[in-house]
């Protein structure tokens, strides 16, 4: 067999060379997310309302499955960075056999927790129907998922980043085909309608999970064995989930705090709910180069502090907001421009559009503050220093986002787009706090791989 082929991560990688793929299957992974809201769209209203509000719940759902997909992608970037290659098959298959673990223990339970998600989220009874389902068929497969986001992680550490790409360009035409197989073509007979919909996702994942280990194998990334893990490296486990944790942690609080704001806006009637769904899918295309930018970074970034950089990744990590933020707040100033046109794609409901118009003016705000955030805590990450985003989450996101939104949105009685103020003034003052941690260089000493003699204890 042929030897691996190896991609050099440093200070001379290029942004583009990571950023570049990543951009396009975040792109298309958007449209696979949101296909499903274009297509229902003209299938039935109530049921993309539905899917709005089961998107929240199977967000957490990704959130907790990320505790050790997060830690794969810090580990195995420090340890590629200081050429620890002999540790690399065993974090490979100990990330990959507990994660999938994991996702079927979640699937399980909030499957079994679905009435009393639905009870919290206060779903209206013409929506609750159609979110259960969904959440029981996508959430009942979301193990498949959980497995996808390790491996993706792993092959985007090793350079890899166009795989992921492919994959998603694949599975988006497999999802579009069977929705409209279930929707509009041979199958509509059947009515199935959310089932169908939900049932093509569900299909489309498992696909990509079998191209992704063909991948895996085929670029000879590495070996993925039980053998690896006797004797089981229990060390090595505690350190990842102390790494995942915290990271899971601050996402988790944060959707728990967008769930929360659900709530209120599903207190403000139909049109609302509709409003926020639609306004999200425009919304999930303004944020995706900012997204590639910081995650690629946070690559960069765990490579450089891996093979003691630290100074190289200081810099590198400002040198991509400045490409980031400027084309962030264009993309978010386009989509506000152009609302009033892009959301008649979903709805000739006035209401729902006038609502939309004022989600996206806050939206500009928002995506500004969500770029700063994205960037620096993807790199504080990266670099080892997970704590300080959790903390600074908890005390942003339910002390500015939650009661600026609420006496915004509901007391002063602006309405959805008050509940986006609040998201706005969260990500902005916590966006300014974490780029000032960063350049105050206190993650500095955090590395999970410091020197030989420590791996060797592990």
């Amino acid at each position: 067999m042929g030897k691996k082929k190896t991609i050099n991560i440093d200070e001379k990688t290029s942004l583009l060379f990571l950023a570049g793929p990543m951009f396009i299957e975040l792109f298309l992974n958007t449209m696979l997310n949101n296909v499903d809201t274009i297509m229902l769209s003209h299938y039935n209203d109530y049921a993309v309302g539905a899917i709005g509000n089961a998107n929240t719940i199977m967000f957490m759902m990704n959130i907790l499955f990320n505790v050790i997909a997060t830690a794969t992608s810090v580990v195995v970037a420090q340890y590629l960075g200081a050429k620890r290659h002999d540790k690399m098959n065993m974090i490979y298959t100990l990330a990959i056999v507990v994660n999938f673990v994991v996702g079927l223990v979640l699937s399980g339970t909030f499957c079994a927790a679905n009435p009393l998600i639905m009870k919290f989220l206060q779903v209206s009874p013409e929506m609750r129907p159609y979110s259960m389902i969904y959440i029981y068929i996508v959430g009942g497969g979301g193990f498949l998922i959980a497995v996808f986001n390790v491996m993706v992680q792993i092959m985007r550490c090793n350079g890899y980043t166009k795989i992921g790409m492919w994959i998603t360009f694949g599975i988006n035409i497999i999802n579009i085909l069977v929705n409209y197989l279930f929707l509009y073509g041979p199958l509509a007979f059947l009515d199935m309608g959310v089932q169908g919909v939900a049932i093509a996702t569900v299909f489309s994942r498992f696909i990509a999970v079998i191209a992704i280990f063909v991948f895996f194998f085929a670029t000879k990334t590495g070996k993925i064995s039980l053998r690896y893990l006797r004797p089981f490296p229990r060390k090595l486990l505690v350190k990842m989930i102390k790494i995942g944790l915290p990271t899971a942690g601050e996402n988790l609080t944060y959707n728990l705090y967008q769930t929360t704001l659900l709530s209120f806006v599903n207190g403000m009637g139909n049109d609302a709910v509709n409003a926020r769904a639609y306004c999200n899918t425009l919304i999930s295309f303004a944020m995706i180069f900012s997204n590639a930018c910081a995650m690629s970074t946070q690559i960069i970034t765990g490579h450089l502090v891996g093979a003691g950089k630290s100074e190289e990744a200081y810099k590198r990590v400002f040198r991509t907001l400045r490409t980031s933020m400027p084309i962030t707040i264009a993309m978010a100033s386009i989509n506000a421009v152009l609302c009033r046109f892009t959301l008649q794609l979903f709805t000739s409901n006035s209401n729902i559009i006038a609502l939309g118009q004022m989600i996206m003016l806050v939206d500009i705000f928002v995506e500004a503050g969500r770029c700063l955030n994205m960037t620096f805590v993807s790199s504080l990450k990266a670099a080892g220093a997970y704590v300080f985003p959790l903390i600074m989450g908890i005390l942003c996101n339910w002390g500015l986002g939650l009661v600026t939104g609420y006496t915004v949105g509901v007391v002063l009685s602006v309405g959805v787009a008050g509940i986006y103020a609040g998201t706005a003034t969260d990500e902005c003052i916590r966006g300014l706090i974490v780029m000032y941690y960063w350049y105050k260089k206190k993650w500095f000493g955090k590395s999970v791989v410091e020197k030989k003699d420590a791996l060797e204890s592990l």
